[in-house]
């Protein structure tokens, strides 16, 4: 999560975000799960951007604007590349099985880099 909190700035890439949790994951022999990805926040939970890549992914040209306000949240694991819904509608299941976790923060992109607003004041 921090290597791709790092990433944020206004100005920069969103793609720069999963390239770099990619790197951190690769480089530590984890898997991401590919099917959750980190959000815009706003008004609601989930808003646009929506679908920002916490894995690397050559396709996303979306730049981050100053004052986009988002999450960060991969999902590492060992060997999972993909998560289920349970029949609760909130429990996740990866995919194989394997050992898996996540984390976030809501980050706002400045011209000065991340600023973190989920941290402890």
């Amino acid at each position: 999560m921090w290597a791709g909190i790092r990433q944020v700035k206004a100005g920069a890439p969103l793609a720069s975000i999963g390239a770099a949790v990619g790197e951190f994951a690769k480089k530590n022999k984890y898997t991401l799960v590919k099917n959750l990805a980190s959000h815009g926040v706003g008004r609601s939970l989930h808003e646009c951007p929506t679908e920002i890549a916490t894995w690397p992914n050559k396709s996303e040209r979306r730049v981050m604007n100053e004052g986009l306000v988002f999450t960060i949240e991969p999902f590492l694991s060992r060997g999972a590349e993909w998560a289920d819904e349970g029949k609760d509608g909130w429990t996740l299941y990866s995919l194989p099985q394997a050992p898996t976790v996540q984390f976030e923060h809501t980050v706002i992109a400045t011209r000065n880099g991340p600023q973190v607003i989920t941290l402890p004041g």
